[in-house]
């Protein structure tokens, strides 16, 4: 009778925690990192405890989802960026394709405030995207072709503060998205 206990409690350990894994991936989706967690516990249909219990809280919450959030993308993005050849269009490529990230998926700018900072998946995103972004930023200006003076940082803030941006002042349409975008990325070009 106790074997058959213990395993009906872990299976409703296991559906708990495939409920809250769920419900987290939706709620961080759709407003960022800092959803409540009594909604996503409301949502998931446990109790705020259980996330705690299952998750350690918050930051072990986001560990568990980051890489469906943001994550897995930001590994393509920057493989993808780092497979191009000519320094501009890989330059190109990982600028446009951050923003476009940014634009659909709010946790990617909490992922850049690093607003959860003792989440170890978030740190190992951001030393890996700031190792891509100083080498691609080198291969440009070594090359000729960026900016100079342009650094890790400046790229840094300005997505930092489009991502502000985006949440404060509410939809635009992507074809003006893009077309911000676009001229930012102009903006880089030596001159």
């Amino acid at each position: 009778m106790k074997a058959s206990a213990a395993v009906s409690l872990r299976a409703d350990a296991a559906r708990n925690v495939a409920q809250i894994r769920a419900a987290a991936i939706a709620a961080f989706r759709g407003r960022g990192l800092s959803t409540p967690l009594e909604e996503i516990a409301l949502a998931a249909g446990v109790s705020k405890a259980t996330i705690y219990n299952r998750f350690g809280g918050r930051e072990g919450l986001i560990d568990a989802v980051i890489g469906d959030l943001v994550a897995a993308e930001m590994d393509t993005i920057m493989g993808r960026a780092r497979a191009v050849g000519d320094p501009w269009r890989a330059l190109v490529t990982y600028v446009g394709d951050r923003r476009d990230l940014q634009f659909r998926e709010p946790a990617f700018t909490d992922a850049l405030l690093m607003t959860y900072p003792n989440s170890p998946r978030l740190v190992a995103l951001a030393n890996a995207a700031t190792d891509t972004t100083v080498h691609l930023l080198r291969r440009g200006h070594d090359a000729g072709v960026l900016r100079p003076g342009f650094t890790a940082a400046d790229l840094y803030y300005a997505d930092v503060a489009n991502g502000l941006a985006l949440r404060a002042l509410g939809e635009q349409t992507r074809e003006d998205y893009d077309r911000r975008t676009r001229f930012f990325i102009d903006s880089l070009a030596s001159r």
